[in-house]
């Protein structure tokens, strides 16, 4: 739009300019008209120009601002991030040591608590063994006692060796039993069954051998 009003205004200009030397019948009155017309016009265009200048200084300063602004909120995005990483509580995992048939790891802020599926169940069953209750049942109490408010989640595993004689549709659907089985049994010693899950992974996360790859692992999660 102001490209087309300088337009406009040279137009005028050079209108005025033509009127008061061309034309010689015009009045002494009309042409003291021009002329003021002229430089009227004049001062407006230079009046437009520095208008446009003080434009194009504003939008390369906001420009700049802008892009300050945006390195800025970056900046404190990252240190938002890290604060928060430093000041989350590190989940105290001594509970469970000396806890026979478990092994502990971490896992981030998480604590893990591996037993063997060969500690908890026969060969291709989800029922538990007797003589596993009493490893789950120091477990839960340990959970219960030390970690009352955290969410637990209970994850099954295979191995990778496909299901042939044990009536199993696959492996994820014998490690979802298994995992339910653990999961079933901490809830009767107390746990929150608000606050606990299974998850079912099959064969995805093998170890390195078939039977620490059958596994349960019960995962107190840093909420």
């Amino acid at each position: 739009m102001t490209r087309w009003v300088r337009i406009g205004l040279a137009a005028l200009l050079g209108a005025s300019a033509a009127l008061a030397g061309g034309c010689q019948s015009i009045s002494q009155q009309e042409y003291q008209a021009a002329l003021a017309e002229n430089q009227e016009l004049r001062e407006r265009l230079a009046t437009l120009d520095q208008s446009l200048d003080r434009c194009e200084s504003d939008r390369t300063a906001l420009e700049a601002e802008n892009s300050q602004l945006s390195s800025e909120v970056q900046r404190l995005d990252t240190a938002l991030r890290q604060a928060r990483a430093s000041t989350q509580p590190r989940l105290d995992d001594s509970g469970f040591a000396g806890i026979d048939g478990a092994t502990v790891t971490r896992r981030g802020e998480s604590v893990v608590v591996t037993v063997l599926g060969d500690v908890l169940f026969a060969s291709g069953k989800a029922e538990l063994r007797p003589d596993s209750q009493r490893t789950l049942d120091r477990i839960a109490d340990v959970i219960r006692q030390r970690y009352p408010n955290n969410r637990v989640r209970i994850e099954g595993y295979t191995d990778t060796d496909p299901i042939r004689r044990s009536g199993w549709q696959s492996n994820e659907h014998l490690s979802a039993y298994r995992a339910l089985a653990v999961e079933k049994h901490l809830v009767s010693r107390g746990l929150n069954n608000d606050r606990i899950y299974s998850a079912a992974f099959g064969p995805s996360n093998p170890r390195s051998t078939k039977a620490q790859s059958r596994r349960v692992e019960i995962v107190v999660l840093a909420d």
